[in-house]
């Protein structure tokens, strides 16, 4: 056994199957070539050059993604994630491939301590492990996203979204009847084995909440896949003053 393999013997179980010298850090994944080949399918609405650009990869366990930004020129990476074991193997990943990430260990809600905006913020795999999902958007958009930001979430449910009305009358409860009315389902217990799975929502509510956190979708490249920009956004008692006319 190499030193590399036995050190990424020592970090295992991967989540991410990296290449590292040829050797797969998760071969046998139950998803297949994950993250690989979700990135195929959104790779084209991430700008080839993003010299000049500052990125934050959020959740960024073992820094697939960060490490693309990297490759991709962006002049710094931040990486975040909560699991240490994580960030370990980013950490080595990195390495391996001869960029430079800045790592560290905190919650997507202690995101101000970052002290920065960043030109493109990675918000992927996250959304639905969160006990407060639309705290962490509004974090995300009042402390750190300087211009967009790619977006994923697990869902499940209708794939309908229609627009709504900016009202609705006390008695009438045909919305929530809907197909295509924002739900998050609330996973009690588990979901797939996975006790930090929370909220899991429909793509009716993955945009509505987007667009009231102060986000404009953009792209859409992937069914689970948002590109988004900021907007003018609402504080909370902005978006109370507005609902009550």
């Amino acid at each position: 056994m190499t030193d590399l393999s036995r050190r990424i013997t020592d970090l295992a179980p991967w989540f991410h199957n990296l290449r590292l010298e040829g050797i797969e850090t998760a071969p046998d994944h139950p998803l297949g070539d994950y993250p690989r080949f979700k990135w195929e399918g959104f790779r084209h609405v991430v700008p080839e050059d993003l010299s000049g650009c500052s990125v934050l990869d959020i959740g960024c366990n073992a820094g697939f993604y960060a490490i693309e930004m990297a490759r991709r020129g962006a002049a710094r990476v931040v990486g975040i994630d909560s699991d240490p074991r994580y960030l370990a193997q980013a950490a080595l990943a990195a390495e391996v491939a001869g960029v430079s990430i800045d790592l560290r260990q905190m919650s997507v809600y202690d995101v101000a301590r970052l002290g920065e905006r960043f030109d493109f913020v990675i918000f992927m795999g996250v959304f639905y492990h969160l006990r407060h999902p639309l705290l962490a958007l509004d974090l995300l958009r009042e402390h750190v996203v300087g211009d967009r930001m790619l977006f994923q979430s697990m869902q499940r449910g209708s794939t309908e979204a229609a627009p709504v009305q900016e009202d609705y009358d006390f008695d009438d409860s045909s919305p929530f009847e809907r197909k295509d009315w924002p739900v998050l389902h609330f996973v009690e217990h588990r979901y797939a084995g996975d006790p930090t799975n929370w909220f899991i929502p429909n793509r009716a509510a993955v945009e509505a909440l987007l667009r009231t956190a102060g986000f404009r979708i953009v792209a859409h490249p992937e069914p689970e896949v948002y590109l988004c920009e900021v907007t003018e956004a609402e504080t909370a008692e902005m978006a109370l003053a507005r609902r009550a006319g």
